[in-house]
C-alpha cells in the first residue's frame, strides 16, 4: 500500500508546482521599437515606426490625388491639343516648348456625273513647326501641299496633279487650363492662310482665308475621360486665276469624347456638323453635312505621338434645286475624311 501512496504523493506535489507556475503573472514583455527608446527605457518612445507608417499613408494619399489630377502614368499632364482627332484640344503648351507636326487629311468621294466610274481623291498634307514664346501662347508656321485626282465628278473638271498649296500662321492663346480642381480648358485660335488651289474644285487661285476657332475641353472623369468641342467660322476671299472673284465661308461645330484605353492610348467617337456658304459672311447656304467616326491618339514616348481619325458623312443636303432629294451634302463636302497626324516635341 505504501508503494502505491508514494507515487501519488509525488504526482500531487508536481501538480501543485505546475499550478503555481501557471498562476504566476507573466513578466512585461519589451514592446516593439515604437514603445521603448534605444536604451530600452520606457517613456522614451522611438517614433520611427509610426513615422514610416505615416509616410506610407501620405504616399498613398498623394497617389490617390495624382490619379485624379488628369496626369499620365509617368506623372505628366495629359496634353489635350491633339487628343480628339479632327477636334482640337485647348492646351497650348508652356514657354520654350517646340513641336514639329506632319498632318495629312484625305478627302474622298463626290457625286458621280453620269455612268461610268468616278474618282475624287484629294490628299492635303501640312508640315508645321510650333513654338511657345510665353506660357499658354503658341505660334505655328505651316506649309501645305496637295495631291489630287478627280474624274467623272458632277460640276468638276477632270484633274490629276500635285502642287504646293500655300502657307499659314496659327496663333493660339489658352485662357483656362484644365485640372482636377478646375476641369475646363478654353482657348482661342486664329489661322490666317494663303492658298493657291480652290479646295473643292481644284482650280488655281489666290485665296486668303482666316479661320477663327474656339476650343473647349473638359475632364469628364479625371485621368479617364475627356470631352472636346470646337466652334469655327472660316471666311475666304480671293480670285480664281484668269477668272472671276471667289467668296465662300464655312461654319463648323465638332464634338469628341475620348477615354483612356491603355497607359498612353486614348479612343472615342467624334461628331462634326458643317455648313458651307457662298459669300464671305455666311451669306447663302450651299451644303450642310453631319459626319461621325472614331478618333485614336497614342503616345509612343513622352515626346512622340500619333493621332488617327475617320469621319464619314451620315447625313447632309445640297440646297441647289437640281439636287433636291439627293442624299448627302456633296457640293461642298466629301463622303469620307481620314486624318493622320504625327508629331514630335523637343
Amino acid at each position: 500500500m505504501t508503494g502505491i501512496i508514494e507515487p501519488i504523493r509525488c504526482l500531487s506535489a508536481a501538480a501543485g508546482v505546475l499550478m503555481l507556475v501557471l498562476s504566476t503573472p507573466a513578466p512585461a514583455r519589451a514592446a516593439p521599437s515604437g514603445k521603448f527608446g534605444t536604451e530600452g527605457k520606457p517613456g522614451t518612445e522611438d517614433r520611427s515606426g509610426s513615422d514610416r507608417d505615416g509616410a506610407r499613408e501620405a504616399g498613398k494619399d498623394e497617389g490617390r490625388q495624382a490619379g485624379t489630377s488628369g496626369k499620365t502614368g509617368d506623372g505628366k499632364d495629359v496634353d489635350t491639343e491633339h487628343l480628339f482627332g479632327f477636334t482640337e484640344g485647348a492646351d497650348a503648351g508652356e514657354k520654350g516648348e517646340q513641336e514639329a507636326v506632319v498632318d495629312t487629311v484625305s478627302r474622298i468621294g463626290k457625286r458621280r456625273d453620269g455612268p461610268g466610274r468616278a474618282a475624287y481623291r484629294v490628299l492635303d498634307t501640312r508640315l508645321a513647326y510650333q513654338f511657345n514664346p510665353i506660357d499658354r501662347l503658341s505660334l505655328e508656321l505651316s506649309a501645305f501641299g496637295t495631291l489630287r485626282r478627280q474624274s467623272n465628278v458632277a460640276d468638276l473638271d477632270d484633274k490629276s496633279y500635285g502642287t504646293f498649296d500655300g502657307a499659314s500662321l496659327e496663333v493660339k492663346y489658352q485662357f483656362l487650363k484644365g485640372s482636377a480642381e478646375q476641369p475646363l480648358g478654353l482657348a482661342l485660335e486664329v489661322r490666317p492662310r494663303f492658298t493657291r488651289v480652290l479646295p473643292v474644285e481644284g482650280r488655281g487661285a489666290d485665296i486668303v482665308d482666316v479661320e477663327s476657332l474656339l476650343q473647349l475641353d473638359v475632364q469628364v472623369v479625371p485621368d479617364t475621360l475627356w470631352y472636346g468641342s470646337n466652334i469655327s467660322i472660316e471666311p475666304a476671299a480671293g480670285r480664281e486665276r484668269g477668272s472671276r472673284g471667289y467668296r465662300s465661308s464655312t461654319f463648323l461645330w465638332s464634338n469628341a469624347l475620348v477615354g483612356r484605353v491603355g497607359k498612353n492610348t486614348y479612343l472615342g467617337p467624334e461628331v462634326r456638323y458643317l455648313r458651307g456658304y457662298e459669300g464671305t459672311f455666311l451669306n447663302r447656304l450651299e451644303s450642310e453635312a453631319l459626319t461621325v467616326g472614331p478618333a485614336l491618339h497614342h503616345r509612343f514616348t513622352e515626346k512622340v505621338w500619333l493621332t488617327v481619325a475617320y469621319a464619314g458623312q451620315v447625313w447632309g443636303r445640297d440646297t441647289d434645286p437640281a439636287l433636291a432629294g439627293r442624299a448627302l451634302g456633296l457640293n461642298q463636302f466629301e463622303r469620307h475624311n481620314l486624318r493622320v497626324k504625327f508629331g514630335m516635341e523637343f
